[in-house]
């Protein structure tokens, strides 16, 4: 198949991605948002937050490599 040749119409696809926010994610944890926001300013540890949280420590690498790489909201314009 040749991709080249491929066409889309205008408006056929949508000018923005979704993917879950930093807060829907931190809600399905059970982790108050406020509270990993502030532990984020205080330089707080994985393991700390872990701790903190009642959470693995993968499960704050995870919300916290979401914080860096897409900020609190991920709602993303494209146009």
């Amino acid at each position: 198949m040749n991709h080249d040749k491929i066409k889309t119409n205008p408006g056929s696809i949508p000018p923005w991605s979704r993917i879950p926010s930093l807060q829907e994610m931190t809600e399905e944890a059970g982790i108050d948002f406020e509270v990993f926001i502030e532990s984020i300013e205080n330089n707080s540890t994985s393991k700390e937050m872990a701790e903190k949280f009642k959470v693995s420590e993968s499960t704050i690498t995870v919300l916290k490599e979401h914080f860096y790489k897409y900020g609190i909201s991920s709602v993303m314009g494209g146009d």
